[in-house]
């Protein structure tokens, strides 16, 4: 049997904002992904954290899950992630604490070191409270108390969050969080899906230092994927061409607007940008649904990964949950 029936597809959205659109129309498409996704099996459905960018609609993490939560029915929401050197932990803990007391057993909290902003973005949202990087081990150790069990002579409890027991994962793109989840013992998810430059040896890093542990008896790795799949391998040329142009602002330091496909590239990016581009999409599903088997087939040869989160920030809707059901029917 296809080691792809056998893996968990999940899926990871930022709301993208198009450029004629708003943010609340990239919201309700955030839903309505959602939605199609539980009804094509998925396991999860991931929101990350971003600010200052004019093309993501995702900032306001758990209260987007909120809404996605009150409108589907079993698909497990969570974050993909939040950036703890932006917040408390206390404040975290609460937040995920009551979408956990609302929804139960559909929660997930995805863990990043990085702020996942530029340091002014940092300031404005921390402003004396200076989180660091550097404080993320203590920062998750923090996290995990306030959501286990209450212990004696505990001053500080996080109501809701107090013995939830929500499932914490930790993400990265380098190998720091690999090494961090192995000795927790948790559930690792690395960014493949924009930095795929470390990828294996994180794996490696995480899988050979696990540590068992009540949340976990064995490793976990999830992959984030780019997927841009679709009727024919030249549609789906076709239709990447976004992906391409959103990338190349975000190296341009442009607005992340998503824009529509074009029929080529050419005069749009210079040789080193396109190759910049490559590299940011090294691993992604681009193609008709056999170019996709043949590439999925691959990367969880190589990978032995456990579970799938794909990206795909294709301009029209109906493009993007088209590209998420051809994945799905591979699993046939």
């Amino acid at each position: 049997m296809s080691r792809i029936a056998n893996t968990r597809f999940s899926a990871l959205d930022l709301a993208p904002i198009r450029d004629d659109g708003t943010p609340a129309q990239a919201l309700h498409n955030a839903l309505a992904l959602a939605r199609h996704v539980e009804g094509l099996g998925f396991q999860r459905f991931w929101v990350a954290e971003h600010h200052n960018m004019d093309g993501i609609a995702s900032a306001a993490t758990a209260v987007l899950l909120g809404y996605l939560a009150a409108n589907t029915t079993r698909i497990r929401l969570g974050a993909g992630g939040v950036m703890l050197p932006n917040h408390a932990p206390l404040v975290i803990a609460e937040q995920f604490g009551t979408l956990e007391a609302l929804y139960p057993g559909r929660i997930d909290l995805g863990l990043g070191r990085a702020p996942g902003a530029d340091q002014f973005t940092a300031h404005a949202l921390r402003r004396d409270r200076m989180g660091s990087a550097d404080d993320f081990p203590q920062d998750v150790e923090e996290l995990e108390l306030l959501l286990g069990p209450r212990q004696p002579h505990q001053r500080v409890i996080a109501m809701p969050g107090v013995d939830s027991n929500i499932p914490i994962w930790l993400l990265g793109s380098s190998l720091f969080s690999a090494q961090l989840a192995a000795a927790k013992g948790l559930p690792y998810a690395f960014a493949s899906h924009f930095a795929p430059r470390y990828m294996h040896q994180a794996i490696k890093l995480y899988r050979d230092n696990f540590k068992p542990s009540a949340v976990l008896e064995k490793p976990y790795v999830m992959l984030g994927v780019p997927l841009i799949a679709a009727e024919s391998d030249e549609h789906a040329e076709y239709l990447v061409t976004s992906v391409y142009q959103r990338i190349l602002s975000l190296i341009r330091g442009q607005s992340l607007v998503l824009r529509p496909p074009v029929q080529s590239m050419q005069g749009l990016w210079l040789p080193h940008e396109q190759q910049a581009v490559g590299d940011f999409l090294g691993l992604a599903l681009i193609g008709g649904p056999e170019k996709v088997r043949a590439r999925l087939d691959v990367l969880l040869e190589q990978t032995q990964a456990d579970e799938l989160i794909f990206t795909c920030d294709l301009y029209e809707t109906a493009d993007r949950h088209r590209a998420f059901e051809i994945v799905a029917e591979l699993r046939q």
